[in-house]
């Protein structure tokens, strides 16, 4: 199975994972063959990017918490923040009328714990930790399973740290409501297709704060999960925001969110800008450690992650094609390959170890022959 750009998607190729609503209703099943019409379907919502399975790629790979469960809880983010945006669109927009708000979303913040719980031992459960899917999002939907997406990478990134249990919870819960001060911002800033203004730039960059203060005002988090909605978009060298706060200054669990927000961020599709291939977002938190990120946070996550799953094809800079076979530990750019193409027929059907083969580098993606 391996994640392709629907325009590269050939017609009567075999989906490889379901295809799910903004509400979590099943549209297309995995292994269904994608005809003309259903990639006609599937482009209207919006939905830029694909599993499939093929000769290449036929292993199944599983996500790493049960689909159910990602479902619920991008259902449950939804459910909280469009009572909260309904609420604060009555007044324009400002977090200063708490008596508006109702006992509903403690509810909802209730069904949020419980749902840190769950994602905590579903990812506990898992002794495979490493990070190697990328969520399928349509636009409609794309904030709510960008902060449930959020929350998946920092459990797997706090695991991998050997962070206490409690702290797990609070780095989930951070995680999962790190975007509620967005519900404050005006729709045509928050969704606007195109280029932001200077304006609309300094009103999106408000929402850290705007977030902090509502849930600091209204509801009874821990001091960590407040921490990580307020410093998610502070940078290690203190030329983030709102506070400009750097190194250790900033909360240690913010600082593992922040990562985990530009991971799913770069790799997401959105309609004015195309997903990054993990590979190159890998790359791109490498170098920025130390400046934008924390870099022993960066040293983990780039043992978790794997940028190059099985059933993955890629260009070498000896000029042939191959297939990743195998993904190596620790070393998450230097996989197994089995070349599939190459101008020397004899070099079809080679094994390469590219840890051993250390002249030979990956160069791209590639998504067909």
């Amino acid at each position: 199975m391996r994640l392709v750009p629907i325009k590269c998607v050939k017609k009567n190729s075999v989906l490889g994972r379901n295809i799910y609503s903004f509400d979590g209703r099943i549209l297309l099943n995995s292994g269904c063959i994608l005809t003309a019409s259903y990639l006609k379907r599937i482009k209207a919502l919006k939905i830029y990017s694909l599993y499939i399975v093929d000769d290449y790629s036929s292993m199944e790979v599983n996500d790493v918490i049960k689909p159910e469960l990602r479902q619920k809880s991008i259902r449950i983010i939804k459910e909280t923040f469009c009572d909260i945006g309904r609420v604060a669109s009555k007044h324009n927009f400002e977090t200063k009328n708490y008596k508006e708000y109702s006992k509903k979303e403690q509810i909802y913040f209730d069904s949020i714990d419980k749902i840190a719980d769950e994602l905590i031992e579903d990812i506990l459960s898992n002794k495979n930790v490493l990070l190697s899917l990328v969520d399928i999002k349509n636009m409609d939907s794309y904030t709510y399973a960008h902060c449930v997406n959020v929350a998946v990478v920092s459990l797997i990134l706090g695991i991998s740290l050997n962070i206490p249990k409690i702290h797990l919870k609070y780095l989930c819960i951070g995680a999962l409501i790190h975007d509620i001060g967005k519900t404050f911002i005006p729709c045509d800033v928050l969704q606007k297709p195109s280029k932001l203004t200077d304006e609309e730039y300094e009103i999106i960059k408000s929402h850290p704060k705007l977030g902090y203060d509502f849930i600091s005002e209204n509801f009874n988090f821990s001091s960590f999960t407040k921490s990580i909605v307020l410093q998610h978009h502070e940078r290690f060298d203190g030329l983030g925001y709102p506070n400009h706060l750097e190194g250790e200054k900033i909360n240690y669990l913010a600082r593992i969110v922040s990562i985990a927000d530009v991971y799913d961020a770069l790799t997401s599709d959105r309609p004015y800008k195309r997903a990054m291939c993990p590979n190159d977002v890998l790359e791109y938190l490498m170098s920025n450690s130390g400046t934008f990120f924390d870099p022993s946070i960066v040293e983990v996550f780039s043992k978790v992650i794997i940028p190059y799953p099985v059933g993955t094809l890629v260009s070498l800079s000896n000029g042939d094609i191959g297939v990743v076979k195998k993904t190596v530990p620790n070393f998450p750019l230097r996989p197994i390959i089995e070349v599939v193409k190459s101008d020397n027929k004899n070099n079809v059907g080679k094994v390469l170890n590219l840890i051993e083969k250390l002249s030979i580098v990956i160069l791209n993606i590639e998504y067909s022959l």
